[in-house]
């Protein structure tokens, strides 16, 4: 469990490191004001510097080791289905949220400023970069290579248990309550794939497709933000997006559940064991 504080605190702590660093440059840069905030392009900037940190940080100190030995297993078929369980997740995903309470006061105002600043992120050149590309590759080293790995060895018999601690973390550390549900139970997901596997390349590419959704969904809807902005007001169309939906998620884990296999090599990496 101390480990996985650590993890933790070194990638929040990471986070403020390249904050400070980026804002200074802004500042002495750009002359920003200090009262606004980041403009889009420098939290683009921010987010890419901070990834980078993470990456160095967790490889060089030796927490996280990369291992080409999962890749050599050929689990290409596991990556197609991860990739097409997260195509059939998305709109039950979306229709769970929306069917959940709402949140309001203090909570609403955040979700709505960080639907603001992610909807201003997703219209910039480096957008798809700081939203899909990057973010697979560093939550997933961290969240599951490092802080889930540590928990599964701290608590072996209470594997599910320490997924689902895992997922809280992972949801909690995104500061979206509109998200939260959402969140979390990709963190189960996840979380059941690196333990069945102990890789993260599923997790990647999961997480990969999921972010590219969201972001091909914005730019093809403007911005949605219910079920609604989507399929109109009907609910015919919606019952059988759904239903499609889980045709596809449903056979999707199936076949997970029959592909992934653990491939040990005794070290940690793109394969953490």
């Amino acid at each position: 469990m101390k480990r996985a504080l650590i993890y933790l605190f070194t990638f929040l702590a990471t986070q403020y490191v390249a904050l400070f660093l980026v804002f200074g440059a802004y500042m002495l840069i750009a002359k920003g004001d200090p009262q606004q905030g980041l403009p889009a392009e420098w939290e683009i900037a921010f987010m890419v510097v901070y990834s980078i940190f993470e990456i160095i940080v967790f490889v060089t100190s030796g927490w996280f080791q990369l291992s080409r030995t999962y890749l050599k297993s050929h689990p290409w078929s596991v990556v197609a289905w991860s990739v097409v369980a997260a195509m059939g997740a998305i709109i039950p995903s979306m229709c769970l949220q929306e069917l959940l309470p709402q949140w309001t006061g203090w909570a609403e105002e955040m979700a709505r400023e960080n639907a603001e600043v992610m909807g201003e992120i997703m219209l910039k050149p480096g957008g798809y970069l700081v939203v899909a590309l990057l973010p697979p590759v560093v939550e997933e080293m961290v969240f599951r290579g490092c802080i889930l790995r540590s928990l599964l060895a701290w608590k072996p018999q209470r594997r599910w248990l320490m997924i689902a601690l895992s997922a809280l973390i992972f949801a909690l550390v995104h500061l979206n309550p509109a998200q939260l549900v959402h969140t979390f139970l990709i963190g189960l997901l996840l979380g059941w794939m690196y333990m069945r596997t102990r890789s993260i390349v599923p997790g990647i590419a999961y997480h990969w497709a999921n972010n590219t959704i969201a972001y091909v969904l914005f730019h093809l809807y403007h911005n949605p933000e219910t079920m609604e902005d989507i399929f109109g007001t009907g609910n015919l169309r919606l019952i059988l997006a759904l239903l499609f939906s889980l045709c596809i998620f449903v056979p999707a884990l199936v076949q997970l559940h029959w592909r992934m296999r653990r491939v040990d090599d005794g070290g940690t990496g793109l394969q953490q064991s």
